[in-house]
């Protein structure tokens, strides 16, 4: 088991203002290139001590470039037994290596479930196919392993309300799962199966599996992403809103998932103040604070004790010149990254732009044709990679070979002012993209 050592050699932590851009595979700390141009221990286990790398000169100091491995990718891996699993996990995070990447945000509890060994949550069905099932191993140790020995750290993704997204995902619902175990916890929306953020002891048990996680295991964050309320509907939570005397009712909801959120935060605090604990909200303010329930402007501004975020990474997933119906180009990338820079965010809290490649084209925010253009000379994508670029100082990156690599991979960036992200989605574990030097 990859247990917590709280010696292990981490990645030295960095403030937003030293933070410089980056995605490629060897580029030197010292040299700067211009961007494109126009995943608890098992109790009989005995703890084994978490491989160690050398530091990879291809991976500066003070830059944080990310991949999300979603519960989508584990449903491509090979789970029947450890070693296909660590065969598939190896793969990965040598493709990652090979991408410039040196953190993998990895989804290990999707639906109230766990893709590691828990007292909390049943075992995914994504490990066997039945949920509560045990594999034999634990797929987060593997991973943990594979991406530690590489100097790659892993942050844990984790889903806090949502059991179940639709009637057949998961398709089955363990006996011990939170739905079975504790109905009273649990909300129905449509057909999904949520717990009810506006029940203190739900918020507490994901808190303590947050805890469970950061406790047992040696990840280097957690990271939430946006479900949070499933619902805007008064009926959900009218009997907890009546018996807490509160007079808004959206305002009480955000109180909710802060009071979430901010515990998470601490319970990660309290086992290593080093780790960090960031949420990926909607990109639209509007839906997070109204619809959600996310109080995204109070999170980045808070500090010191009441810090309640290490990160922010919206997802603006919108091009240039984005028009909604109503004639409205609020959403256009030119004017919404500027309404999220202007708000007020403390000097320990990082703010990223999440830039999905598979939803960015000209005017309608669709994606491109030919999705490998979209990284070349001149495509919405790149112009809007260079434009977070000159927002702050110059970065490093590789620019992605026209027309190389493969369709199914659907590359989004992150930027900030000062800060930078780059992450991927679907990340095939056995497939390379190549890519190639380009110096301006």
């Amino acid at each position: 088991m990859t247990q917590r050592r709280r010696n292990r050699h981490r990645k030295r932590r960095v403030g937003r203002r030293a933070f410089l851009i980056g995605l490629g595979g060897s580029v030197s700390a010292a040299l700067t290139y211009y961007l494109l141009r126009s995943i608890p221990a098992g109790n009989n286990a005995e703890p084994a001590p978490s491989p160690q790398a050398a530091p990879n000169p291809a991976l500066p100091s003070g830059e944080w470039r990310a991949v999300w491995v979603s519960y989508l990718e584990f449903a491509e891996m090979d789970f029947s037994s450890e070693s296909a699993f660590r065969a598939d996990a190896a793969a990965l995070m040598d493709n990652c290596l090979s991408l410039g990447l040196n953190t993998v945000i990895a989804q290990v509890r999707p639906f109230g479930d766990a893709l590691y060994r828990s007292s909390l949550f049943p075992w995914s069905h994504l490990c066997t196919g039945v949920q509560g099932q045990d594999p034999g191993f634990d797929p987060l140790d593997v991973l943990l392993q594979e991406a530690h020995t590489r100097g790659i750290s892993v942050e844990a993704w984790v889903n806090p309300y949502r059991l179940r997204s639709s009637a057949a995902m998961p398709p089955n619902l363990a006996d011990s799962n939170l739905a079975n175990t504790h109905p009273e916890w649990v909300c129905t929306v449509d057909e999904g199966l949520y717990l009810n953020p506006a029940e203190p002891a739900a918020a507490d048990y994901v808190v303590q599996g947050v805890a469970e996680l950061v406790q047992n295991y040696a990840v280097d964050g957690i990271h939430f992403d946006d479900y949070f309320y499933p619902t805007t509907d008064a009926a959900l939570d009218a009997a907890q809103f009546a018996a807490s005397g509160a007079g808004d009712l959206a305002a009480w909801r955000r109180q909710n998932v802060t009071a979430l959120v901010k515990a998470a935060h601490d319970a990660v605090k309290a086992a290593d103040a080093t780790l960090r604990f960031g949420v990926s909200p909607q990109g639209n303010p509007d839906n997070d604070l109204g619809q959600q329930y996310s109080d995204v402007k109070a999170w980045l501004a808070a500090e010191g004790e009441n810090a309640v975020v290490d990160y922010l990474c919206p997802q603006i997933y919108w091009g240039y010149g984005y028009t909604l119906q109503s004639g409205s180009t609020r959403f256009a990338f030119e004017n919404i990254v500027p309404e999220w820079l202007a708000m007020p965010r403390a000097a320990s809290t990082a703010l990223y732009f999440g830039l999905g490649a598979y939803r960015i084209g000209e005017g309608d925010g669709g994606a491109n044709e030919d999705s490998q253009s979209q990284w070349c000379t001149g495509s919405a994508l790149a112009r809007q990679v260079e434009r977070l670029h000159s927002l702050g100082p110059a970065g490093a990156c590789r620019r992605r070979t026209c027309g190389a690599g493969r369709s199914d991979y659907s590359l989004n960036s992150c930027m900030e002012k000062q800060n930078a992200v780059y992450y991927i989605n679907r990340v095939k574990p056995r497939v390379k993209t190549k890519f190639e030097d380009k110096r301006s």
